[in-house]
């Protein structure tokens, strides 16, 4: 069985060698992991372990954990229907399905209110609730929980936005690295990017200036006069902001594509991730993100404003996160996501936002109208068109 499972991986494009993979198996007759009494117990214990012998750099753990699921997946759907069902899976089974009228019926609670009646509610409920349109519950139209119907409110146990109008999230969710190593499908978005190349000669002198060498050597009576110039690069510095997680999954295919690209195409670049709009403190490793911290002050004072600044982001979240202290879906920032925007903006001239939702959608999203206002309009969608003007604002 871990025949196939090795060459999953390999078609995955990981790094697995089979020495790697005779290491796995020497853990497993050693018995490293072994049966456990609970199956999912048991099967995140090999995750784990697998994970730790086959993989050598954290960059590639996103593309492991899709393919586990991929390989694994018909291994776990093997179910004993003699065993109980987990209450957790009936409660996700009521979700509530409003009439276009039912829904617009519903009133969105402004940022005090919604906080100040979900610290009510958590003083007085006792039980759980399901269906309502008060308490913390699932399914129903109250704006604490999961699962339901609601304008805008506080999500609470679930794995993921339904309606993308949650106000604050109440987990800590785990986001992943976009992968540098994605190969890309067409090389437009290469193509798109080499617009904002700049080139100079920089560094050692390890490379043959023909022409000089000839009209040196013609000056000199013939006698050979070689000379060396500095080898020829793409000399534009460029400071990337990433949006993460959240309603970004949808479009980690095609940023990891423009990531590799932007990697490939420029030697002087940066990058950060944040999620949803930049606030106080950034990241480099989402596994990292609460340990190793950069702070936003110390980022616009790193970096100068010879950077072209592109923020990556779908700018798809609630209002209150850009315009409201405290507004994040995760923390109480001190001071609320425009104000951290209109810095950014200022200390880089050169600037653009990329926007992987399609831009027919842009105008239902109260948020990426805010946004776009803060941006002066150089909010660019993520396509071939979209690069092109995206750079050449980038070189104006």
């Amino acid at each position: 069985m871990l025949i196939d499972f090795f060459y999953t991986l390999r078609n995955a494009k990981l790094p697995v060698s089979v020495k790697e993979y005779l290491s796995l198996l020497e853990a497993l007759e050693a018995n490293v992991v072994g049966p456990r009494s609970d199956d999912a117990a048991s099967m995140d214990d090999f995750y784990y372990l697998s994970r730790a012998t086959l993989i050598k750099d954290e960059k590639h753990y996103d593309k492991f954990d899709r393919a586990f699921a991929q390989y694994f997946k018909g291994v776990e759907s093997v179910a004993d229907f003699n065993k109980e069902i987990p209450a957790e899976w009936l409660r996700k089974n009521l979700e509530s399905m409003l009439s276009a009228e039912e829904a617009a019926k519903l009133k969105a609670m402004g940022w005090d209110e919604l906080m100040e009646t979900l610290k009510k509610r958590l003083e007085e409920q006792k039980e759980r609730h399901e269906g309502g349109s008060k308490w913390i519950g699932t399914g129903g139209t109250s704006p604490f929980g999961a699962y339901g119907q609601n304008p805008a409110g506080v999500r609470i146990g679930q794995a993921g936005g339904r309606n993308k109008s949650a106000v604050k999230v109440w987990d800590q969710r785990a986001y992943k690295d976009y992968d540098d190593t994605q190969e890309l499908g067409t090389r437009n978005i290469k193509i798109a990017l080499r617009r904002l190349r700049k080139f100079a000669r920089e560094g050692h002198e390890d490379e043959l200036d023909l022409d000089q060498t000839i009209s040196k050597t013609a000056a000199n009576a013939g006698f050979l006069d070689i000379k060396m110039r500095p080898e020829r690069h793409n000399n534009v510095k460029v400071l990337i902001l990433m949006d993460v997680g959240g309603t970004m999954d949808e479009h980690i295919a095609r940023v990891e594509e423009m990531f590799s690209a932007a990697k490939a195409e420029f030697k002087h670049m940066e990058f950060y991730y944040f999620h949803n709009c930049v606030y106080d403190f950034m990241w480099k490793n989402n596994r990292r993100r609460y340990a190793e911290k950069f702070e936003t002050w110390d980022i616009l004072r790193k970096y100068n404003k010879d950077y072209k600044l592109i923020f990556i982001g779908d700018a798809t979240m609630s209002p209150y996160e850009i315009l409201q202290p405290g507004g994040s879906v995760e923390y109480n920032n001190a001071e609320a996501g425009a104000e951290w925007l209109v810095r950014f903006i200022n200390t880089f001239p050169k600037h653009a936002w990329i926007n992987p939702e399609p831009q027919g959608v842009w105008q239902y999203r109260q948020s990426i109208a805010i946004i776009q206002q803060i941006m002066g309009n150089k909010m660019f969608p993520m396509t071939l068109k979209g690069l092109e003007e995206a750079m050449r604002q980038l070189t104006k």
